[in-house]
């Protein structure tokens, strides 16, 4: 896919919205000290930028501005159905930000939002307080990373580590942490700790160069995970979306073997494997934004309102997985989208 030039646009952050209500939120200060040279524009509410009307989220993409929001009301959701809840019961997940540094060609995100502008939801401690609400009652498997790459933004909010800390205070809490950063100072500069889970969703290069744009290489991705694993930290390995594309079995076979040949199969707590699958109204979208998208354009089977590879491809290409798999761990690792939604 020819890829749009970005010599014509702005640099990442020139404008940054604040809503008046979070001018003072201490966090809304230690951001801009990011960004000296943005232009700073008071709003009245993010939605007043973030909704607008007529916006192209993929020349979005190309200039990001940022918005620093206060979120309200609930912000726990039960987990979705296209989501993996690893056997969870109580299976949630929470957004702090909206839109992802990254721009992945296939993302739902591209279907969901209106705007390809990121949000930050800056006051995270209602979000705790919510959260403690909830655990008073129950036990708790919290993905916070699903909108977003918060890993990948951690410099700029110190997310991440905030939600360690209180993650530590909460036993009853697990939260799930998904990047597809290659970031290696922070596993070195936080604590090992037994209920966060850091999940790398890794990718064959050509998925990574022709669809994941502005991420991590497969082999960064790989050595971070080796790296976090190699001091303590719970590593979960994402196959998930996998993605068609020509000689699909070699380069999946070639990308298990070097992520076996980096990281100890002994202490790597599961890995997910799951074809690309996206909801109806976001492909919807996606197709009528990207035409020239293969992967928005493969003619995919709707089942329940959801798109997917044929049956017999999805099949064989999860069960290839499946198998290569089991040269290295034991079936009890491995979680398989359709056997965790049945």
């Amino acid at each position: 896919m020819k890829k749009l030039k970005t010599d014509c646009f702005n640099p990442l952050f020139s404008h940054i919205y604040v809503e008046k209500s979070m001018l003072n939120h201490p966090l809304c200060g230690k951001i801009l000290k990011n960004f000296p040279k943005a232009k700073v524009i008071t709003i009245e509410h993010y939605k007043d930028v973030f909704n607008r009307r007529k916006q192209s989220y993929n020349k979005q993409n190309m200039a990001k501005n940022l918005i620093l929001a206060q979120s309200h009301g609930s912000v726990i959701y039960k987990g979705a159905k296209v989501c993996q809840s690893f056997g969870n019961d109580n299976f949630y997940y929470t957004s702090c930000m909206r839109n992802c540094i990254f721009d992945c060609e296939y993302c739902y995100l591209k279907g969901m939002y209106p705007s390809g502008n990121m949000v930050i939801f800056i006051n995270i401690e209602d979000t705790f307080k919510e959260l403690e609400g909830m655990l008073k009652d129950k036990s708790i498997y919290l993905c916070v990373s699903y909108d977003t790459d918060l890993l990948a933004m951690e410099k700029v909010t110190g997310f991440v580590k905030k939600w360690i800390e209180f993650t530590k205070e909460h036993p009853n809490l697990t939260i799930e942490v998904r990047t597809k950063s290659g970031d290696l100072s922070f596993f070195k500069e936080n604590e090992a700790v037994s209920n966060v889970i850091y999940a790398f969703t890794i990718s064959p290069n050509l998925v990574v160069d022709e669809y994941e744009h502005n991420t991590a290489s497969m082999e960064s991705r790989i050595k971070a995970a080796s790296y976090a694993n190699s001091l303590g930290h719970k590593i979960r390995l994402c196959f998930d979306p996998m993605i068609y594309i020509p000689d699909w079995k070699r380069h999946y076979e070639d990308m298990i073997d070097k992520c076996f040949a980096g990281i100890d199969k002994d202490s790597l707590l599961d890995v997910s494997v799951g074809s690309f699958r996206i909801s109806q109204d976001y492909l919807k979208k996606m197709r009528r934004d990207m035409p020239k998208s293969s992967v928005a354009q493969f003619p995919y089977v709707n089942k329940g309102g959801v798109y997917q590879y044929p049956e017999g491809l999805m099949q064989e290409m999860e069960d290839f997985m499946e198998k290569k798999l089991l040269e290295y761990i034991s079936q009890d690792k491995i979680f398989r989208w359709e056997d965790d939604n049945e």
